[in-house]
């Protein structure tokens, strides 16, 4: 029997920032986090680049991207949607 155990990627939402490079979409997701002291909500950004094969996606659009196998040496994710 084949029991192998597929891990789970990592999904990620958020917003095209930058399509300059090739075939490279910088995608901006945002989260929120409570302060540990003061219990106030705090809004984290964070920037990824992801891979984009058909360069499709422009500026200020939503996507979703996936953690996969490192492509280069900043790129770790590619977009899904």
């Amino acid at each position: 029997m084949d029991t192998k155990n597929k891990q789970s990627n990592k999904i990620l939402k958020g917003v095209v920032t930058s399509d300059k490079m090739d075939k490279t979409v910088v995608v901006k997701v945002t989260r929120f986090v409570i302060h540990p002291k003061y219990g106030k909500r705090i809004k984290k950004d964070n920037k990824y680049k992801a891979h984009d094969e058909n360069n499709s996606k422009k500026v200020g659009d939503i996507v979703e991207i996936e953690e996969t196998r490192p492509i280069s040496k900043d790129k770790k994710f590619k977009v899904i949607a």
